[in-house]
């Protein structure tokens, strides 16, 4: 088996739930990036399944979070995501394995 790099979503964020990538293999999510580059707080929800990884979290004002869940998708599951404005930017990476 070959662990293989990949980034999973870079993008804005949607206002209402959409999304983000759905595996086709095993995978390992790693990292999520949340940036927020409006001028006020908004409000992100990314799930993995169907599961809250990050359940309507907070972003403060020109703000970027960082979290690595480390957990194991298997294949043909759906990461999805959203925020309050647009103004929110994820980049989503991970390990496909092969």
């Amino acid at each position: 088996m070959a662990a293989v790099p990949a980034l999973f979503y870079r993008g804005a964020a949607a206002t209402s739930s959409t999304t983000l990538f759905t595996t086709t293999t095993k995978s390992v999510l790693t990292d999520i990036v949340v940036s927020n580059t409006s001028s006020s707080q908004q409000y992100v929800t990314i799930t993995v399944d169907g599961i809250n990884i990050i359940p309507t979290v907070p972003v403060s004002a020109n703000t970027v979070i960082t979290i690595q869940p480390r957990t194991v998708i298997a294949s043909s599951k759906v990461i999805a995501g959203y925020a309050t404005s647009t103004d929110v930017k994820f980049h989503i990476s991970g390990v496909e394995v092969w």
